[in-house]
């Protein structure tokens, strides 16, 4: 309910006299404008008020026994806001002066009254009282805002001093409220930022309202961006509306990074398939070449050396396809030792120190061999992005340890990671460490405290995400000039690991050679490929894309399976599938691929990834051919 109004949205009035005449006729005379509340008793009328009565105006007698007039208003004052008026039967003034200021009476009508003279005393009464509650609603209002807005905001005069400013911007100046109100802003600054702020508030009375975008010093050396706002309120009265824009700006210039990251790895994918095709050539002449020479020590030890480098190639080209390809992951036991130590030439071009200082890396490994469920691919790369973090975090050097252990973990140990047996993988720095507000924050996408262009905020995001997916977890320790310590706890393995990079295995021949068709637009590796078959015995046929391959699997019914690249122009291995599927339903088929999107590929066609081996080859077709 509305104070001074009853549910009909009249305004209430509280008549008070001891003679019950008296009240009848106020009755009579007010009701047609107010709401009448009336009692004979100075006393009852005090406890209506105390109960929750609100009315607009009090109109009581002056002459009452127990209470006079304008002790009872005084009272009156305790519970209620509202005008007060006095009837009296006085004939001195003086005397009923002295009431009126004792009661703070806003005026009084002498009985007998003149009724129409005293109905509009009476509505005068209810109307300042209503403008005055408006006032106090307006006045509330605007300290609600000024108090709980998170903007800057301020008033000044014509003479650019505060007549009103809230907390953000009393802060921001490094004062309070109170301290500010009736200072001009430009005396707190420094001279040459005084004379801009007068230049853009001169522009703001000149043009009734401009924003301009403002970069500030903030905290440790860096920018704070505020998108600050001036409307010219007339007779000289500006407002001014101050909005840190900082993090706004900072998201911004993360997602045109992550943009840049997002087109560097198509690129790298780009790249990395078309190096493949080379070290499928490469791998494959020198598989190949290794059975031609003869035993010539000297010839062979060079085409192992070779060879070795082409492999050294293969894994960087694994690296690239893991950086830019968005496949799930794929999970397997993976010798966790091994996987650091392969690491070590990639490490050591990565951890240069900034500024010439040197990064020293550091191993300490499990002793016994540790495997863990993971795919290692990502896991190098979650090691790679928690490496570079470190050497950031060492501007000066510093050293980097690599840290593997097969613990068991108890439950709630770590938080959200399940009661078992985990390899946990650590990597700790001698860095400059990260203050709790910091710390509470890393694990959220696109956060970062490096400067635009040397993070994305995606690291630790990725590494967490690796960890999570592989069904493991994380920690993080760090403290201000104490360095920090990321542990990945990854699930034990549960059999021999897989080893990447194997030494070529000596390969049968076939047991049943068949006439196979391969088909790759370069013509290297399908020289290779071809020869790797004609090695286990098989007749080749060769076609550069898919058109050529139709035409001879139209025109030759002998081929029994067909070996096609994937990645070929004009026609994809996947749709020279599905047509040679159409005029040949029961042709096996195998795809090899240097890069591609798995879900894009032919529904049940087995893949073969380049750079492959000849026994990796024979294995599939063996498969294919039963």
């Amino acid at each position: 309910m509305t104070a001074g109004a009853m549910p009909g949205g009249r305004a209430t009035i509280l008549l008070v006299d001891d003679e019950a005449e008296i009240l009848t006729a106020l009755t009579d005379l007010l009701e047609d404008e107010f709401e009448v509340v009336s009692t004979t008793r100075p006393e009852e009328a005090l406890g209506m008020l105390a109960g929750g009565l609100r009315p607009a105006v009090i109109l009581s007698d002056q002459r009452m026994p127990g209470l006079t007039g304008d002790v009872f208003l005084e009272r009156a004052r305790a519970h209620s806001d509202a005008e007060a008026l006095l009837l009296t039967g006085y004939a001195e003034l003086d005397a009923v002066v002295g009431a009126v200021n004792r009661g703070r009476i806003a005026g009084y009508a002498a009985k007998p009254w003149e009724p129409a003279a005293l109905l509009s005393m009476v509505t005068a009464a209810r109307d300042r009282h209503g403008l005055r509650r408006a006032l106090e609603t307006e006045r509330a209002l605007m300290r609600g805002l000024l108090e709980n807005l998170p903007e800057q905001l301020s008033f000044k005069d014509a003479a650019g001093r505060f007549i009103r400013l809230n907390g953000p911007k009393a802060a921001a100046l490094g004062g309070t409220v109170e301290s500010l109100l009736g200072r001009r802003e430009s005396e707190l600054l420094p001279a040459e930022a005084a004379s801009r702020l007068a230049r853009a508030e001169a522009g703001a009375l000149a043009e009734g309202a401009v924003s301009e975008l403002v970069e500030e010093a903030g905290e440790e050396g860096g920018s704070r961006w505020m998108q600050v706002s001036r409307v010219a309120l007339g007779g000289g009265v500006l407002v001014t509306i101050g909005r840190d824009v900082t993090e706004a700006r900072q998201m911004e210039a993360r997602l045109r990074q992550a943009d840049k990251m997002q087109a560097l790895g198509t690129m790298a994918g780009g790249v990395a398939h078309d190096f493949n095709n080379l070290l499928t050539a490469i791998l494959g002449s020198l598989q190949l070449a290794g059975r031609r020479v003869g035993e010539d020590p000297g010839l062979r030890r060079l085409l192992r050396n070779a060879t070795m480098a082409a492999e050294r190639g293969s894994a960087l080209t694994r690296r690239l396809l893991a950086f830019s390809r968005r496949n799930e992951l794929a999970l397997r036991t993976v010798s966790v030792n091994a996987l650091v130590l392969g690491m070590g030439d990639l490490l050591a071009r990565s951890l240069g120190g900034p500024n010439g200082s040197t990064v020293e890396l550091r191993r300490r490994l499990a002793p016994e061999p540790v495997t863990a469920m993971v795919d290692p691919e990502q896991l190098e790369l979650a090691l790679l992005n928690l490496c570079i973090n470190a050497r950031d975090a060492m501007p000066n050097g510093g050293t980097i340890t690599i840290a593997t252990e097969d613990v068991t973990v108890a439950a709630e140990q770590v938080p959200d990671l399940p009661a078992g047996d985990y390899v946990r993988v650590t990597v700790a720095d001698t860095g400059t460490g990260m203050p709790p507000e910091v710390l509470a924050r890393v694990l959220e996408p696109f956060f970062t405290t490096k400067e635009v262009g040397k993070g994305t905020g995606l690291g630790l995001p990725m590494v967490y995400g690796l960890v999570q997916q592989s069904g493991g977890g994380l920690t993080i320790e760090s403290r201000p000039g104490e360095g920090t310590r990321v542990a990945l706890y990854l699930p034990a393995g549960d059999g021999a690991a897989t080893q990447a990079g194997a030494e070529a295995r000596e390969v049968a021949p076939a047991r049943e050679p068949v006439r196979v068709l391969v088909v790759d637009d370069d013509a290297t590796v399908r020289e290779v490929t071809a020869g790797f078959l004609a090695d286990l015995g098989h007749e080749t046929v060769e076609a550069d894309d898919g058109i050529a391959a139709l035409r001879v699997l139209e025109s030759d019914p002998s081929v029994r399976l067909m070996v096609a690249d994937f990645a070929m122009p004009r026609m994809t291995g996947a749709e020279l599938s599905e047509r040679a599927r159409v005029m040949r339903p029961d042709l096996p088929i195998l795809l090899v691929t240097g890069y591609a999107e798995l879900a894009a590929l032919a529904a049940n066609i087995p893949v073969l990834h380049k750079p492959y081996r000849q026994a990796d080859l024979a294995e599939h077709v063996a498969v294919l051919l039963g």
